[in-house]
């Protein structure tokens, strides 16, 4: 079994939370990967750490971790506009990657806490910007994410979104269809576990926007978010500690450009990964039973009635 030994806070933390039995480990991962074998319509990695991030995103729930191994290679079929560019040395990749859209927090607060992820999309030009190709990138570093980073798996994810430059352009992108297939495809696909959403700098017009894509969103997921009336970074303060932000955000841990550095350097350490990465997805001529099709999955026509959209 080739896996790497988490640290004792967040082995403690996986135990507690997670229902993780180290010594049932190997075991539970066997049991995946022979189901995996009995899929003819799934074409899935099956590195025993990938694994392992799908059973501890699922706190062990073997049958839960089928269902969403399964959405997870469903949806690159299903929905390939989110992961059609994967190349990190592509030119449209390579703007939003300089541009630091989207930037996981080197350190944390504590050795078993969560993960902290900044976004700053609303720095974006949406007529230099494609939203499906800023989709791809978010979903390439929420794989290195799933693949190397044991804090995130286990300890979850503290999201910050600072919307300070948003605009309707921005926003218009933003259509029914896009919102709800990405919102499905993080809460159902992807193996992680977010702790709160912090949004501040809220464009006048963002209530608006919420209110179109609140119906897509689990409860559980809107009772973890926390709307901060004021751009006043003390409000941040009190859920994400000052020091570990970058300097521009009043911490002392970098500069958003040494991050973005950082990230892109990451990003493109990975593009054999990537590359290779896109042979994995369902076949879903080869599902047993009835293939299943974006409007099952995402049910856009019916929503799209309800919210008046044409």
């Amino acid at each position: 079994m080739n896996v790497r030994p988490l640290s004792k806070e967040l082995q403690a933390k996986a135990i507690a939370e997670l229902n993780e039995d180290p010594k049932r480990i190997k075991e539970d991962i066997a049991h995946i990967k022979t189901w995996l074998t009995k899929q003819p319509h799934l074409i899935a990695r099956t590195d025993d750490q990938w694994i392992l991030s799908f059973l501890r995103g699922c706190k062990f729930s073997l049958e839960r971790t089928k269902e969403k191994m399964d959405m997870y290679y469903t949806v690159r079929t299903i929905a390939p506009e989110f992961f059609t560019v994967r190349d990190p040395f592509h030119p449209d990749v390579q703007e939003i990657l300089k541009q630091g859209f989207i930037l996981p927090l080197r350190k944390t607060a504590e050795p078993d806490s969560p993960r902290i992820i900044l976004s700053k999309i609303g720095m974006r030009d949406p007529s230099r910007f494609n939203i499906h190709t800023l989709m791809s990138v978010n979903s390439m570093l929420t794989d290195i994410l799933i693949n190397e980073d044991d804090q995130n798996i286990v300890a979850g994810f503290v999201s910050v979104q600072d919307l300070r430059g948003a605009t309707m352009a921005q926003m218009a992108q933003m259509s029914p269809s896009i919102a709800k297939k990405a919102t499905m495809i993080f809460q159902e696909a992807i193996p992680v576990r977010p702790k709160q959403i912090h949004y501040f700098n809220m464009p006048s017009f963002f209530d608006s926007l919420f209110q179109l894509v609140k119906s897509f969103i689990k409860e559980k997921v809107q009772k973890r978010m926390v709307f901060h009336t004021s751009d006043d970074l003390e409000s941040i303060y009190k859920y994400v500690p000052r020091e570990i932000l970058p300097v521009e955000y009043g911490g002392t841990e970098g500069t958003l450009q040494e991050l973005t550095d950082y990230w892109k350097e990451k990003v493109e350490s990975y593009r054999e990964w990537f590359l290779d990465d896109m042979k994995y997805k369902s076949v879903e001529s080869k599902r047993p039973g009835k293939p299943k099709t974006g409007d099952e999955i995402f049910g856009l026509e019916g929503s799209f009635r309800k919210l008046n959209v044409d």
